[in-house]
Order: C-alpha cells, then sequence, then structure tokens
C-alpha cells in the first residue's frame, strides 16, 4: 500500500454531533475502514488558483459563506466556553496515552489529547496538562518527581479500555486495574509501555514551562520529552520499513465533545518546489 500521511488522512465521524446519550441508538461500530490513497480533491489544481469551483465540495463550501461569521474575542470568554470551542475546531488531535509512576511506585495511566510531536532532530514530544482547581492531574507530578513516562499509541480494538483511565480517580488508584490493559517492561525507563499499543515511545523529562509563564496560578503545563526509544509492532510497519501504515494502525483521534474519530482515506500531496511554481507563474501571465 502507498505511504499515506497521517495528516492528511479522512478522519471518520458523525456528520453532526449526536444528540443521543444511549449506545443503543447509534448505528453498531463498523469493521475497519478498507484505508485507501485516493487522488487530492482537486488534482489539476495549479499555483495562485485558490479554491477552485469544480473542486469536491468547493460550490457548497463557496456557498456557506453567505451565512457569515461568528468572530470570538477570546479574552473576554471564560475558559469553560473557550474549552469546547477550540476542541471541537482544532481536530482531529493525536491521543497521548501517558504511563508514568508516583515516586512511591504507584503506577499511573491515562489519556491527553493535547499532544503532538515537536522536532525529530532531538527527538521530542509535547503534551500540556490542564491544572485543575481540585488538584493536579497525576500524570504531571510524577514527570515532575520522576521525570521518566512513555506515550503509547491507542488504536481501535482497545480505545474503551483506554478511555476507562480518563476517569479523576483518586491518586492511590491503579487505572490499569481499570482498564484491563498489559503492562509491558520498558527497556530505558521504569514506567511500563502498553503492550496492546503498537507504537510506544520511552520519554525522559526534556523540559516543563508553566502557562502563563512565570505565573504564581498557571492553569496548564507544557512538558517536552525526549523521546528515548521507540517500539512499533512489526505487523503495523508499512512495506519501506521505515513508516508505519495508517490502516494497520488504526490509530484513533480526538474529536469534539465525547467524540473520537478513525482514519478512512487518504491522499498524498507533493510538497511543491520554489522552480515549479516559479515557472507556472511565468507561464500565467
Amino acid at each position: 500500500m502507498p505511504r499515506c500521511f497521517a495528516s492528511s488522512a479522512n478522519w471518520l465521524a458523525p456528520k453532526t454531533t449526536p444528540a443521543v446519550t444511549s449506545a443503543s441508538e447509534l448505528h453498531s461500530f463498523s469493521k475497519p475502514p478498507s484505508f485507501q490513497l485516493t487522488q487530492p480533491p482537486n488534482p489539476t489544481w495549479r499555483t495562485g488558483q485558490g479554491m477552485i469551483e469544480d473542486a469536491v465540495g468547493a460550490m457548497e463550501w463557496k456557498r456557506q459563506e453567505e451565512t457569515g461569521w461568528k468572530t470570538w474575542a477570546l479574552g473576554d470568554m471564560q475558559s469553560k466556553d473557550i474549552y469546547p470551542l477550540l476542541t471541537s475546531a482544532i481536530i482531529p488531535r493525536p491521543i497521548a496515552f501517558v504511563s508514568s509512576l508516583s515516586p512511591d511506585g504507584v503506577p499511573n495511566l491515562a489519556p491527553f489529547s493535547y499532544f503532538s510531536m515537536v522536532s525529530h532532530d532531538p527527538p521530542l514530544l509535547s503534551i500540556s496538562f490542564s491544572l485543575s482547581p481540585r488538584r493536579p492531574k497525576d500524570t504531571r507530578e510524577n514527570i515532575l518527581a520522576t521525570k521518566e513516562f512513555t506515550v503509547n499509541i491507542i488504536s481501535e480494538p482497545f480505545i474503551e479500555a483506554a478511555n476507562a483511565t480518563s476517569v479523576e480517580a483518586p491518586s492511590d488508584v491503579d487505572e490499569w486495574v481499570l482498564s484491563g490493559l498489559t503492562r509491558m517492561d520498558s527497556v530505558d525507563v521504569k514506567p511500563a509501555c502498553v503492550r496492546e499499543s503498537a507504537a510506544s515511545f520511552e520519554c525522559e523529562l526534556y523540559h516543563v514551562q508553566g502557562i502563563p509563564p512565570n505565573s504564581p496560578s498557571p492553569t496548564h503545563t507544557l512538558v517536552l520529552g525526549l523521546i528515548k526509544r521507540a517500539h512499533t509492532r512489526n505487523a503495523v510497519m508499512a512495506e519501506d520499513g521505515k513508516t508505519l501504515d495508517p490502516a494497520k494502525l488504526r490509530a484513533v483521534a480526538r474529536l469534539g465533545g465525547k467524540m473520537y474519530g478513525r482514519a478512512g482515506e487518504g491522499f498524498e500531496l507533493a510538497r511543491p518546489s520554489w522552480k515549479s511554481m516559479k515557472e507556472e507563474l511565468k507561464g500565467s501571465n
């Protein structure tokens, strides 16, 4: 199968946020999607064209401009109102399934979607933790104290087990037990990896930043983790042996509200060269 980047994947979710609360009112989870690469929405696009009307869905998208815009002044909003706006707009978000240990050796396992890759040289990832007025998150406290953790990618077959660890349990509760997932010994750090995860990263604390910085009452803590070692299942590797196949990984992403998404289709777009763009612009004049 040709390689497709997850950032260009078509994430499948309900067309509108479902109003139902009972699982019996929803469609059954379908079999794993037959992930395939398609052409991009407008394969004949040329430099400077913008959004052209014969692109897939472009005419309807253009007509929607007539409904206007709602403008949000976030500086005048309460955080409880900002949260649903941003988490439903900035999607899909990858999920860091973080395993950590307290200084006393109590295991902790929890998912976080304020998560991203930062750099590959050095190999860094980021996780942001919100600070609850009730008590700090155990994962944050453990990382700051022990300076070690693992990040595991969540796939469809164990999403419910992973979601169970998002419960706000007392700090002495072992979420591994709540989830029923399996510990797998790490090599370079003490916290375990999740055996059910097809991609796991052993990390040590690289940098920590309070948000806002130098504030006596920060609202978030940004953690950068240095990836010391990665573990990937052979079964999810692409043919090149260097990358992971999204169809095999079946990673789950976070959307707005209570929704999660999965990858169904993707397309490739080559990064343009300035030389070819310059020639196109010259030819159009």
